[in-house]
This record gives structure tokens, sequence and C-alpha cells, in this order.
């Protein structure tokens, strides 16, 4: 087949449909790969092994310091609904024009299309084109259940998913509405069910070890796993800095917030002395990422290491714990690792991984971003207990047995053609 991928966000956004293109092609697949990242041209240049058409739309959507502001806001948000429409409005709708023409063209061309779940564009150029569309979860915090919500209470998630759906489509329908109307279409009456969720084939990709499915979903919902893959050449290697530090003493906590990691210095500075204070109480070495610590005033010895960033497959497993932001994909990362995590979340979808990973025992409450201090880390750090450190290898030893890559291919391989 044809198979046209689109995908927008950051760098947890992107790797993993790069990684479901790869397994794609090589199962013998004619594919073309969109994207879209919010906050870095760095895949201007990026080559397939496999032979992978990859076309860049509107990279950088918005400037670092743009960025960072929104960050800042978001932190401050405790609405999730708001959160996510100053998302959409400030790094989403500013390149939602040349996403769109490209995902009418995709459709045009290809025989099925696979998108990023927030990637309205294409889920409406595919059904005018009426072209079969796969939809990709990179959380399974989006889909209605009656056993559960990512609200976290024991009871009433019936009521709770009719109430949240309600909402999201005050909220969110009217962005892929308003490019229905264009084409003629008629409006969509569920965001949630029309336009998060596909009723041919809704992919989570999120290991199983982290994702228990509920007996209510639909048989076009599957879990198919972490879409992983080798380190890409863009995400670099470990530097002799880093490899010195290493193996200098006992494991270090690896510290870093992706690409929640602020730039502005001031910003910059806080998270600094919050990780750095952190490490100091907790008593352990660390590996701090930052953009620019010597910047901020803060040098390395042997205690702490300040580095820019490190490919998240070659440092974590040499870690003793990882403190990060929750994301979908470093929090799978870390989960396969084997190590610990200490979850400090900036937005709603983050605290939800974080309240996975202490439901399946390898770290304890989520702390906040907006409130969190020095102490506070250090005491979560304290607290990773023997069981935590135990478990975590258990989990990742389950995880290197799936491969989300090859089920994702296999459920697309088993689509019907018609």
């Amino acid at each position: 087949m044809k198979i046209g991928l689109q995908t927008w966000g950051s760098h947890g956004d992107i790797r993993p449909f790069v990684a479901l293109a790869e397994g794609l092609q090589q199962a013998g697949h004619d594919v073309t790969l969109l994207l879209t990242c919010v906050d870095s041209g760095a895949y201007e240049g990026m080559v397939s092994p496999s032979g992978v058409r990859t076309r860049v739309i509107a990279s950088p959507v918005i400037s670092l310091a743009e960025a960072e502001r929104i960050g800042e806001a978001a932190i401050g948000m405790r609405n999730p609904l708001t959160q996510m429409t100053m998302l959409i409005e400030s790094a989403f709708l500013p390149a939602e024009e040349p996403m769109f023409a490209a995902a009418r063209e995709l459709a045009a061309e290809s025989d099925l299309l696979v998108g990023h779940y927030f990637m309205y564009p294409l889920q409406v150029a595919a059904a005018h084109a009426g072209k079969p569309y796969v939809s990709v979860l990179l959380s399974h915090l989006a889909i209605p259940s009656t056993y559960s919500h990512p609200a976290g209470l024991p009871f009433g998630h019936g009521f709770l998913w009719w109430l949240s759906r309600w909402a999201l489509q005050k909220a969110a329908g009217r962005y892929p509405n308003r490019l229905r109307a264009r084409l003629g279409m008629p409006p969509v009456k569920d965001f949630v069910n029309e336009v998060w969720l596909s009723d041919r084939l809704t992919l989570v990709a999120v290991s199983p070890q982290l994702c228990e499915r509920q007996p209510d979903w639909a048989e076009s919902i599957q879990v198919c796993g972490f879409l992983d893959m080798p380190n890409m050449q863009m995400e670099g290697r470990l530097t002799d800095e880093v490899e010195a530090f290493l193996a200098a003493g006992e494991a270090p906590v690896y510290m870093g917030f992706g690409s929640w990691t602020p730039r502005d210095i001031l910003y910059q500075t806080d998270t600094l002395r919050l990780f750095t204070e952190a490490a100091r109480l907790a008593g352990c070495r660390a590996i701090i990422q930052s953009a620019n610590a010597a910047a901020c005033g803060f040098q390395s010895d042997g205690r702490v290491l300040y580095v820019a960033a490190s490919p998240h497959h070659l440092i974590f497993p040499r870690c003793a714990a990882v403190v990060h932001h929750g994301g979908a994909g470093t929090t799978q990362s870390a989960t396969l690792a084997g190590k610990p995590s200490v979850v400090v979340a900036h937005i709603n979808e983050q605290e939800h991984w974080g309240r996975e990973l202490r439901r399946i025992g390898i770290a304890g409450k989520p702390l906040h971003r907006r409130s969190v201090t020095a102490r506070q880390l250090a005491a979560r750090l304290r607290a990773i207990t023997p069981a935590m450190r135990s478990t975590a290898p258990q989990v990742a030893q389950a995880m290197v047995r799936e491969n989300g890559v090859a089920t994702a291919v296999r459920l697309i391989d088993a689509l019907p053609r018609s």
C-alpha cells in the first residue's frame, strides 16, 4: 500500500511516527511521513535508512522564546481543557493551513492515512477523500471507559466521561469543524470518538505494562505497545565527559524535563537550582540536563554533571533513577531502562503518567512543577524503595519482549483493503 503518516508536536510526538514509518517501509509498503516540529528545525536534514519519504512542514512552528512563554503559562493552568486550548491556539493553529494543504495532498496520493490523534487536518482530509484512517494515541488517557477516568476517582466514570466528551467537543470541536465546513462536510458532534479515535483502527502506542485494556473498549482500539526504535543519529551519543563521570563513582540520578526544559536564563536557573539542591539534599550524584548551565552560573564537579542533552536510550540504563516531567516517550524510555522514576508534572497528561508509574510500583506520588521544592524532590528520591528498584527491572524485561512497531504493522496489514 501507499501509506501516508502525519504528526505534529515535540520530539516525543515525532519519534514514534519515525519508528512506525520505518517499520511499514521495511514491511514492503510505500511510505510518506509528514512531520511538523513545534520548537525545532532539526528534522529538516533527516534521512531514512529504509527509504521513507519524509517532508518537514512549517517547522519550527514557534520560536524558542514563544515556546518558553507557552510552557510557563501551561504550568500555571489547573484546567486541562484550558491547557489544551492554549496549546492548540498557540502552537498548532499557526501551522494549521500548511499542514492541512499537505494532508490533502497526502490523502490524494495514499491508500491509507495514519495520523497523530491531534492531527485533525489529516483526519478531515482522509474523510473527504474517502480514504481509510488510522489514529495513533501516544497516551491512553483519552479513551472513554466506564471502568476508569483521568480524574482518578473510584466511581462515576460513565458520567464523568459523558461530561468530559461534552466539554471537549465544546472546547475543541470548532477546530476540525471549520475545516470540514470549507469542504462542505457535516460537522463532527463528538470530538473524542469522531476525531481522536478511529472506528477503523486506533493504535494505542503504549506498553501493555503501563496500559490496562478496559473491557468496554471497542475492538477497533488496539494496544500495540511503545513505538520504539534504535537511537536516531540526531540524538547523538554519550560524550567522553559523560562516560568519565559515569565511571567515576556510583550510578547517578538523571534529572531533566525534556522539551519542557526552560531555555530562558531566569527560568533555567530556577530549574537548575531545584535539581542541584535536591541532589545535594538527597546525597546522590546527578546528571542534570540544561541548555546552558554555565550561563546560569553552574559548573560541573565530581558530584554533579550538567549536560545539554543525552540520548535517553543510552543514559537511562546507566543511572540509578530518573527525574522527569512525565512525557509519554520519556516515561516509557525510563521504564524500558528498568529504573524507578520521580515525576514532576507540568500539565495534566503528565500527571496521568506519574499516576500510572505509581500504580505499577516504580514511582511515588507525582510532584507538580508549579509547587515543587528542592526538599520535596529530595524526599521523593530518598523514598525510592528497594521494592521499586526490584520491580522496575521486571517491568523492563516484560517491555523488552514487546515489539510495538511490529505489532502496529501487523494490525495495519490486517485491515480490510476495501
